[in-house]
């Protein structure tokens, strides 16, 4: 069995990765969303462009895109604490049976 601080280490290089990746595409929101507006013609109003950007099916799928990133690193959030929960559970067995043990 991998020891947990082999499974710590792994899960937490997991979420580091999941979480920068989310992160970049929640930082780069409104590079995109400007990049998106200047495509579309200057007579437009800035309200109209926005609009039409975020109307688009392109943009519904950047925005659910960013959201499966976050689920994705939040997950391995979890993986990281269950680690660590797993670990306190065995640093509780190891102290009740040192216990038993002295009865």
């Amino acid at each position: 069995m991998t020891p947990l601080s082999e499974r710590y280490r792994e899960a937490a290089k997991r979420w580091v990765e999941a979480d920068a990746a989310a992160s970049l595409m929640e930082e780069s929101k409104s590079l995109c969303l400007a990049e998106r507006i200047n495509q579309l013609p200057d007579d437009w109003s800035m309200a109209k462009r926005e609009m039409t950007v975020k109307a688009s099916p392109g943009w519904k799928d950047y925005i659910k895109s960013m959201v499966d990133l976050r689920t994705e690193a939040n997950m391995r959030k979890a993986e990281v604490e269950w680690v660590k929960m797993r670990f306190q559970e065995w640093v509780s067995e190891q102290a009740t049976a040192r216990t038993e043990a002295k009865l």
